[in-house]
């Protein structure tokens, strides 16, 4: 899941020597349950009152302090992203990663003699987790760890004896023109670990800062930062858990959201710029990290969104022509301008659910049904600290179905363009089928139904004109035709210009 970027794929473990299991002791016990009263939220008002007027008498004027300069831009306790990585180019939701790094380096092309054999894990490689942000662990070595009450009471310490050694294997073989091409449009434009490393680093001093208000809150990296799903352009989703039962989003969360904004359009505003507030039916705060030059969304207690991250990532690794078939699907949409959620297309999470589900409807399906074939890993009413921990024991998936990502990618537009009934069916990756559309309110007046894997929502819901509904047919149709044909990727995605856009 976190490639680096010389092995291209290959989550970088750590050697065994450098790996430590003694911090997962070092989270409190016997903390007993959050429950956020209206006294807590008066409470945080004061901590966060308390809190801007500490750093106020600290740290003097911070509007002195430049946004971007040739020096290393600081959080708030010093840590460093240089202003190189803080590029002034950044414009809309688009950046340019790693300008220093010449074009054809990070592209390592098919054809060059000198590439190096690029290797993924065919087990879901979950060693290399434990370094990243999830319930019931601890932050990276490379960051400042922070350390916070468990909000359910006593966490089980972890053990590095859950996490195997990675079983590795080679990325597919390209049989054909467009294998290649979408392999190589992978390799290009697949999360790095530096993309990573700035994320996390972003959401370490966050939580810090934001512990000030809610002490006993957390933090958590989401979607597809961490799904394996991640590209080099990829915002980064927040959740800060608050408490482990649900929050009433359109009155709590959006009073504990509008605390955040206030923290980071004050006291964080130096290196926090932009924070809004939309009340969506999920309520989010949006921002962009000044450091790192990623934009975020955050929101409040949509635990459902650390499920479904380790879901997807299970996913991603039990078998490797899944990965690459998302990235150019996601690719695709977006130049395309049908991958937008606030536009009233499709979202990007919308976007792999429709891959994993016509990967498991093929006549040899290359993906199971994870939640039944294991149904006590993937259990909605897991304990939030055990979420992480269930996929480690999930083998590759091992399909007699041999296509070529070529053809895999040819029928996944012809599913869509003539297979699939969107008038009377639903996508529903839970029962690895397409399955009758439910007769709620929610699914009413909806041109396109995903069944969201653990609470039965629709995904889709964003999709809810015509005219937009028509448009992405529209889409798969054409790009059918058009590849059956041509054979030829670039004809419905321009590949040289998607990867300098990262």
């Amino acid at each position: 899941m976190f490639p680096n970027f010389s092995n291209l794929g290959h989550p970088p473990f750590p050697p065994k020597h450098q790996q430590r299991s003694t911090l997962f002791n070092k989270l409190p016990l016997n903390i007993p349950p959050t429950l956020l009263s209206h006294q807590h939220i008066t409470d945080a008002q004061f901590n966060f009152q308390n809190a801007v007027l500490s750093r106020t008498q600290l740290s003097g004027n911070l509007a002195t302090f430049p946004t971007v300069t040739s020096q290393p831009l600081l959080y708030g306790n010093g840590s460093s992203v240089h202003a190189s990585a803080a590029s002034t180019s950044f414009q809309g939701r688009k950046r340019i990663r790693e300008q220093s790094v010449p074009y054809d380096v990070k592209r390592q092309r098919f054809h060059s003699p000198h590439r190096e054999t690029t290797v993924v894990n065919q087990t879901v490689p979950l060693a290399e987790e434990r370094r990243y942000s999830f319930p019931g662990s601890t932050p990276s070595r490379l960051f400042h760890a922070c350390y916070f009450p468990d909000l359910t009471g006593h966490v089980p310490p972890l053990r590095d004896t859950l996490f195997s050694d990675p079983i590795e294997t080679t990325l597919p073989v390209a049989k054909d023109k467009i294998s290649q091409q979408v392999l190589e449009l992978f390799q290009a434009c697949q999360q790095q670990t530096c993309d990573l490393n700035r994320k996390e680093l972003c959401r370490t001093e966050l939580q810090r800062e934001i512990q000030r208000i809610f002490p006993q809150s957390r933090l958590v990296l989401v979607g597809s930062s961490l799904n394996g799903f991640g590209t080099r352009s990829s915002d980064g989703d927040l959740c800060l858990v608050v408490k482990e039962e649900p929050v009433n989003q359109k009155t709590e969360a959006r009073h504990i959201l509008s605390l955040v904004q206030k923290l980071f359009s004050t006291k964080l505003s130096r290196y926090i710029e932009r924070p809004q507030l939309i009340r969506a039916k999920v309520p989010i705060v949006k921002f962009r990290d000044k450091v790192s030059c990623v934009e975020f969304d955050l929101n409040v207690n949509n635990v459902v969104g650390i499920r479904n991250t380790f879901l997807l990532r299970t996913y991603a690794y039990i078998e490797n022509r899944v990965r690459p078939l998302v990235l150019v699907v996601k690719k695709w949409a977006s130049f395309h301008d049908i991958n937008d959620a606030s536009r009233g297309t499709l979202s990007s999470y919308s976007l792999v659910l429709m891959v994993l589900h016509y990967l498991q409807t093929l006549p040899e399906p290359i993906l199971p049904s994870l939640q039944k074939n294991y149904p006590d890993s993937f259990d909605p009413t897991m304990q939030l600290h055990l979420v992480h921990k269930a996929p480690c024991t999930i083998p590759p998936y091992l399909s007699k179905n041999g296509s070529s990502l070529g053809d895999l990618l040819i029928g996944f537009f012809k599913y869509y363009a003539t297979e699939f009934d969107w008038s009377h069916q639903m996508i529903s990756v839970r029962e690895a089928k397409a399955i009758p559309r439910p007769g709620g309110i929610e699914w009413r007046n909806k041109y396109i139904c995903v069944e969201e894997p653990f609470d039965g929502t629709n995904t889709a819901r964003a999709v809810h004109e015509k005219q937009k509904f028509d448009i992405i047919k529209d889409e798969f149709m054409k790009s059918w035709q058009i590849l059956r044909d041509k054979k030829d990727l670039n004809c419905i995605l321009p590949l040289r210009t998607t990867i300098q856009k990262r």
